[in-house]
């Protein structure tokens, strides 16, 4: 199915730049404080491109190439609006978004990196975007290709699987419940809030994306990642993403 169709005098309502001021190839964290972060430290030349409602868009340069970095915000809605925008109005081609998860199997342990290779969501974000029933969505073949090989390239040590989408912080929800609601073939290795909405959005207009994560907390103990750790560990994911979607 393809994506909505817009109305022709409708602008974008939550990216307020030109078209030529976005890259063609964005990285997501979901903070947008960490993308600031990420413009101040990765990029040259960075420059504040839009901050509507507070959510930074920064394009610059890494290693000669141009691309941009934004936020997407916490959960699908916020995810599939600035996916939306992003794609449609200011033409981007791909997304890698970058953002950190709970661990639901034993092998993945806190400060490891998740690759997606599919999304599930039991919600109805699918059906509502463009009547597609479905419940499971997928990244760019392509783009995960160059991400693993990328990890190996620079001796990152990277987990493929099958993440949850949810529609709640885990913490403050009955995960429990929701995951038993998960049909027995699908196994999820980690949950997250946004990368079901990107997938499915990319795929509908014929765009790439893809999701790395950092696993920040376990199920199966009581381990948080400490402040200094995170910093390290999502520095590793930061470089990971940005070497990527530059090949």
């Amino acid at each position: 199915m393809k994506a909505p169709k817009v109305l022709n005098h409708i602008k974008p309502a939550h990216i307020a730049c030109t078209k030529d001021d976005i890259a063609p190839i964005v990285i997501m964290p979901g903070d947008p404080l960490r993308a600031k972060y990420i413009a101040e430290k990765y990029l040259s030349d960075a420059k504040l491109v839009s901050d509507t409602r507070n959510m930074f868009v920064y394009t610059g340069m890494y290693k000669n190439i141009r691309l941009t970095v934004m936020g997407s915000g916490m959960g699908m809605p916020s995810m599939g609006i600035y996916a939306f925008e992003l794609y449609y109005f200011f033409g981007v081609e791909k997304i890698i978004r970058i953002g950190t998860c709970g661990s639901q199997i034993k092998e993945l342990n806190v400060g490891n990196l998740v690759l997606a290779d599919c999304a599930y969501s039991e919600g109805n974000f699918a059906y509502s975007y463009n009547g597609d029933p479905t419940h499971l969505t997928y990244p760019s073949k392509d783009l995960n290709k160059k991400i693993k090989q990328t990890a190996k390239e620079i001796d990152i040590n990277i987990f493929e699987g099958t993440i949850i989408s949810t529609e709640q912080f885990s913490f403050y929800c009955d995960d429990e419940h929701v995951l038993a609601r998960v049909p027995k073939n699908i196994k999820i290795v980690a949950a997250e809030m946004e990368a079901f909405a990107l997938f499915h959005t990319a795929t509908s207009m014929e765009k790439c994306a893809s999701c790395i994560l950092t696993v920040v907390d376990s199920k199966f103990n009581e381990v948080f990642m400490s402040q200094e750790d995170r910093e390290k560990s999502l520095d590793q994911m930061i470089t990971l993403a940005l070497e990527s979607i530059i090949k």
